[in-house]
């Protein structure tokens, strides 16, 4: 190998570097979404490619029953799985106690007296979204063991949007909210998890 490849790797290696550091120090440790047995792989992968995009370190995935993870479809993904991490959970009880203990508050999405609209959510402290099954929503007991409910407002005569819509609208909301308050003016992870979490990047 010549002098000048050499050269030319090392600047794309370091490139990629600084290019993940980047991103990585505008990361929210304490934001996530919840998948409660979504049966379509392109709505998954339209959700993670979200959760990507505003800077979610992992998402939650709750299968039980019948229902099993989907294959994920690469073209709807644009591969950003690999940047986003995945905790599979086979009972909303579970997934609900793990984010309890990080000191998340857990909402739903879900049609009831007590719902509040999205906008009126404090989305700037620790919190997860869930979002349910294309039919069925999310299930009676997510509803049961949440800190509460939201609806996202509507005008039309149909009041539902598709699940990796209702998502994106939910955590863009979120990104409004924490870039609006700095939240990504700033590295959110002590300088051991930063640089672990650096190392397993780069080996990606």
């Amino acid at each position: 190998m010549k002098d000048k490849d050499i050269s030319y790797l090392n600047f794309k290696t370091e490139e990629r570097i600084r290019r993940l550091k980047a991103v990585l120090e505008k990361r929210q440790p304490d934001l996530t979404v919840v998948l409660e047995n979504i049966n379509d792989p392109h709505n998954v992968s339209a959700v993670i490619r979200t959760c990507d995009a505003v800077g979610i370190m992992d998402a939650c995935f709750v299968y039980y029953g019948s229902q099993e993870f989907p294959e994920l479809k690469e073209r709807s993904s644009a591969s950003s799985r690999k940047w986003v991490g995945q905790r599979h959970f086979n009972s909303i009880e579970s997934c609900f106690s793990e984010l309890k203990k990080e000191g998340k508050k857990i909402y739903t999405t879900h049609l009831a007296k007590d719902s509040v609209s999205l906008y009126d959510l404090n989305l700037t402290e620790p919190v997860a979204l869930v979002f349910g099954n294309e039919h069925s929503g999310v299930s009676d007991k997510a509803v049961e063991l949440a800190d509460g409910n939201f609806l996202i407002p509507q005008a039309g005569i149909i009041q539902s949007l598709n699940i990796s819509v209702a998502a994106a609208v939910s955590l863009y909301e979120a990104f409004r909210q924490r870039k609006s308050a700095g939240m990504y003016d700033f590295n959110r992870f002590s300088e051991k998890e930063f640089n672990l979490t650096l190392e397993d990047w780069l080996r990606r």
